[in-house]
């Protein structure tokens, strides 16, 4: 990928012409994690990564707690042997006990204990590409909306929260991915 045209691209497209040294930052740390780690897979799962995260942070590509942490939902609230509240938090607005368990595993990370680890751009940036990719949250992952026959931008918002917002996080992550491929 050319960085200089992916940067130049997404301040134009999606930033309106600025981008904050923070957002700077956060989308440099997520390039990095993928090509260390997954530059040989689709790049659509780049960008819907890129597209759900644009989205989950409101826009600042850094890990935010969710709006009203929690309250009113049924993860909202305090429980387990710490009696802390799973709202979400992170890129992609980690929720519920059980998916805070599951990436404190795959991490090393007691987020079970300390939920705000989440919050931390080293963690939050493997939660997100681990979970979309292995289906951690909700059972199913990037390769079953794109795939060498499919690509299914919309439905593609499974992996992370049913179909909240999937037309608009579809087409944010379309524009990630013309920055990605350089078509327009």
């Amino acid at each position: 990928m050319n960085r200089e045209f992916f940067f130049s691209f997404v301040r134009a497209q999606l930033f309106g012409g600025k981008l904050k040294p923070s957002q700077f930052n956060g989308l440099t740390e997520i390039l990095d994690y993928w090509d260390a780690r997954l530059a040989a897979k689709d790049d659509r799962w780049l960008a819907y990564a890129l597209g759900t995260a644009y989205h989950e942070t409101d826009k600042t590509f850094g890990p935010i707690r969710e709006y009203g942490r929690g309250k009113g939902k049924a993860y909202g609230i305090p429980t387990g042997p710490h009696g802390h509240v799973y709202y979400g938090r992170g890129l992609v607005q980690l929720t519920w006990k059980d998916n805070y368990q599951k990436m404190s595993a795959k991490l090393g990370a007691d987020m079970v204990a300390d939920p705000d680890l989440a919050l931390k751009l080293s963690n939050a940036v493997p939660v997100m590409f681990l979970g979309m990719e292995q289906g951690s949250f909700t059972g199913v992952g990037f390769g079953r909306y794109f795939n060498a026959t499919k690509g299914d931008w919309v439905n593609a918002r499974r992996i992370i929260n049913g179909t909240d917002k999937a037309n608009i996080i579809a087409d944010e992550a379309k524009m990630f991915y013309a920055a990605i491929s350089h078509t327009v």
